[in-house]
């Protein structure tokens, strides 16, 4: 499931994670990841994340909420590939993540996981070879 603890909210994470320079950004058309690091204790989840449909592309609520419960659900299935890539480095570090949809026309869900899958595994291998 994915919970509340796992959504990123606080205001000043966000801006440090769109302004700041330790951010990182990964791109899998139609979807890029920022993301970024933080050397803090773990109050509840070690990831969290933030699911951006921009205005520009979906008019429409209805189609904007429906792409961000696609990748919602598809970051559910995968997230133990970054979790467990945190967990076997052991050093307290937390990441925050922002998923930004690039693209104007609907995809299937299939598709969106199989970006949000690949898009997983690139930051976990960048993660381990840190």
């Amino acid at each position: 499931m994915f919970s509340k603890e796992e959504r990123l909210c606080s205001r000043s994470l966000i801006e440090k994670l769109f302004n700041g320079d330790s951010a990182k950004s990964v791109m899998s058309f139609p979807l890029r990841v920022v993301y970024m690091t933080e050397n803090r204790a773990c109050d509840g989840a070690r990831v969290k994340i933030l699911v951006s449909v921009p205005k520009r592309y979906f008019k429409h609520a209805v189609d904007r909420n429906r792409i961000k419960r696609q990748l919602r659900e598809a970051y559910r299935k995968h997230k133990t590939i970054l979790s467990d890539t945190l967990a076997a480095q052991d050093d307290g570090k937390t990441m925050a993540i922002a998923f930004v949809w690039t693209d104007g026309s609907h995809r299937k869900s299939a598709e969106i996981e199989h970006r949000v899958k690949n898009l997983l595994l690139r930051i976990a291998e960048k993660l381990q070879s840190v």
